[in-house]
């Protein structure tokens, strides 16, 4: 299991960095889907390596959430509108 979360932890920096250092915005857009990603993998290994289903619960939340965000974005970054 620690393997596993350095490995996030690794990944999350390289997002942070991409996020940070990027050269355009969808550069950006993308390391803030892939970080949201991520993140749902951390809630995932607590729920494995705990037992309880609340990180779970909170994982699937999460990935909700980002797709819808990243839509959004993804919209914007366009130049539509969010009823187009």
């Amino acid at each position: 299991m620690t393997v596993l979360y350095c490995g996030l932890l690794i990944c999350c920096f390289m997002c942070l960095y991409r996020i940070g250092r990027g050269p355009s915005a969808p550069d950006r857009a993308v390391a803030i889907d892939i970080l949201g990603i991520v993140i749902v993998g951390f809630c995932g290994l607590t729920g494995l390596a705990t037992g309880k289903d609340f990180y779970l619960n909170i994982a699937l939340a999460w990935a909700l959430l980002s797709f819808i965000g990243t839509i959004a974005l993804a919209k914007f970054l366009e130049g539509r509108g969010f009823d187009e």
